[in-house]
């Protein structure tokens, strides 16, 4: 078995560079190490995890041109899609340190004989497996949370990104973060249910496909030790007969190209009434044959490559399964005779149910057409699925769409005449097979934590 990890650029599938895994024993170690710090630091104030946190937000940005380069070249992120990454992972420390009194606060309550405190104190080691996607978002998205509730954290990142990984642990050095508070662990997949099993890690939050998130679940579940999953999506955005449809198209378009098409929030399905149907699909096309993939590195670019040449080979075979199937490639849908996984900016229509454009997660800048009869034939359409993450409503009649999200779409997550990914301040998380849990807006501080009841007697 090889103790090396290499790391790949999918912009010309060459090597970067190749990184040592550790051994068991090393494992252990770290593991032991991190809980030696958390005895330590769960003993910080709030202000103190403040201060550092802060820093952490800051030197990120600093950082970011280095940073920037560095996504760019081990997942193909384009160039200019990089510094907002770096820069909401700033906006996550802020808030986090400015938030943390208020949602940790001790809450008094009432009892007979006495006065009772209701407090949320720190648990010990969080592990997190994270994706390549986001590459410094997703680790800062847990990470944060979990160590201004006063925990330490131990991460296992996606091996085609552990330079940045490493890049992060430099980070939070510099900050001067304590030793062993957030440790990037080296390790190859089969070792991570060591990490799991210990007894001082106690809990386990994962971002990555269902079918991992159900086996991290299971394993975590046999240690009875609570997980918090963040997994996949087909999002469906809905466009209603009186939307306004030139907005509508820039705005999926973004949703589903954004990112290289990578992201678990991504606008996927595209359910359109039959009333606008043809009128959205045509300016739809267009603009989706106009966005070229490219050099990442270019700052024009709008389409980099696949994050490695498995995804891209898989979301083809998704695209051809499909059209087999049935669905028509109005665009793209070929993979190109060049260096590098790219894949061109597709789109299928008649997509049904049985189809993996409808059913599955297209993990890619693939689109997927889907005529509705009218609105409530798109809200079934909408939920027909067993993912539960986001999605949108174009109507030009706010209160309307913010009433069919509020109480008809089941998912986590609704945009309304627009396109976001994630917000510091708001819950983000899924129902269904997109998981559970939710992180951001305080609320991943409280998943952690022991809400312990003080009951005192009057003396």
């Amino acid at each position: 078995m090889s103790n090396t990890i290499k790391t790949v650029n999918p912009a010309t599938g060459q090597t970067i560079r190749e990184f040592e895994t550790i051994s068991d024993e090393q494992l252990q170690q770290k593991i032991e190490q991190t809980h030696e710090a958390f005895l330590e630091w769960k003993q910080r104030s709030l202000e103190e995890r403040g201060t550092l946190v802060r820093r952490v937000g800051e030197l990120l940005v600093e950082h970011k041109d280095r940073l920037s380069s560095l996504m760019t070249q081990e997942m193909g992120k384009p160039i200019s899609q990089a510094p907002p990454e770096l820069e909401l992972c700033k906006s996550i420390c802020d808030y986090s340190a400015d938030n943390a009194a208020s949602v940790l606060a001790e809450e008094e309550r009432d009892l007979p004989g006495g006065r009772a405190l209701v407090t949320h104190q720190p648990i010990g080691i969080i592990f997190g497996i994270q994706p390549w996607n986001f590459p410094f978002y997703q680790v800062v998205r847990y990470t944060i949370a979990n160590l201004m509730a006063g925990n330490t954290v131990l991460l296992k990142h996606a091996p085609n990104v552990w330079g940045c990984a490493e890049a992060l642990e430099e980070i939070f050095r510099e900050a001067g973060m304590p030793e062993n508070v957030f440790n990037v662990l080296y390790i190859r997949d089969e070792q991570a249910s060591q990490v799991t099993e210990h007894r001082l890690v106690r809990g386990v939050t994962f971002t990555g496909s269902a079918a991992t998130g159900r086996k991290v679940a299971a394993a975590a579940s046999e240690q009875l030790k609570k997980t918090v999953l963040e997994l996949g999506s087909n999002d469906a955005y809905l466009v209603l007969e009186d939307a306004d449809i030139d907005k509508a198209v820039e705005t999926c378009v973004t949703g589903r190209i954004t990112n290289n098409g990578q992201t678990c929030v991504a606008a996927k399905r595209f359910v359109v009434v039959d009333a606008v149907y043809e009128q959205f699909r045509d300016a739809f096309v267009e603009k989706m044959k106009q966005v070229e993939f490219g050099d990442p590195t270019d700052e024009n670019t709008q389409l980099g490559p696949l994050a490695r040449k498995d995804l891209r080979d898989q979301l083809h075979e998704q695209v051809k399964e499909s059209v087999e199937k049935g669905a028509v490639c109005l665009t793209g849908g070929e993979i190109p005779d060049v260096d590098g996984f790219f894949y061109p900016s597709t789109v299928l229509e008649n997509v049904t149910p049985g189809m993996q454009a409808y059913d599955g997660e297209l993990f890619g800048p693939v689109a997927s057409l889907i005529r509705a009869r009218d609105e409530e034939d798109a809200l079934r359409i909408a939920n027909d699925s067993v993912y539960g993450l986001g999605g949108g409503i174009f109507s030009e009649d706010e209160e309307r769409a913010v009433r069919l999200a509020r109480e008809h779409f089941d998912t986590g997550m609704v945009c309304v005449n627009g396109y976001y990914i994630a917000q510091p301040n708001l819950p983000f998380g899924g129902v269904k097979e997109s998981g559970y849990g939710r992180e951001h807006g305080g609320y991943g501080m409280l998943e952690f934590v022991n809400t312990k009841s003080l009951m005192i007697a009057q003396s």
